[in-house]
């Protein structure tokens, strides 16, 4: 069984900065990627920025620029830091991970953590 593990977020001004990370622990044989997608309340959990093993990265447009993800493929642990946060970017934070266990392919979700951005 696969879990993830997420710490950070917490309450900050506009134009502050948080972190998060997540740590995949269980019995993965080959992680494929790792990101962190959010959910504000009323509206659909969209994808905030992606990391493949390889080292691809992707981030939803809002937050080009301001935030960074990055990874430590040793410990199967994601980061995002945000900076210049917005209101708006106030929402449940979930990681997520996809993954080989032997040959099964799977998909994991963290419990979510909050992050609100006050004006």
């Amino acid at each position: 069984q696969v879990q993830l593990v997420e710490s950070g977020g917490g309450l900050v001004q506009a134009g502050g900065s948080l972190s998060l990370s997540c740590a995949a622990s269980g019995s993965i044989t080959h992680m494929i990627a790792m990101g962190w997608y959010r959910q504000a309340p009323g509206k659909q959990r969209e994808l905030v920025a992606s990391s493949t093993r390889g080292g691809s990265v992707d981030y939803a447009d809002s937050v080009k620029g301001r935030f960074t993800i990055s990874r430590d493929n040793a410990m199967n642990t994601v980061y995002l830091q945000m900076n210049s946060l917005k209101p708006e970017d106030t929402a449940v934070y979930y990681c997520n991970a996809r993954y080989y266990s032997g040959t099964t392919h799977g998909e994991v979700w963290g419990r979510g953590t909050q992050v609100t951005v006050s004006s």
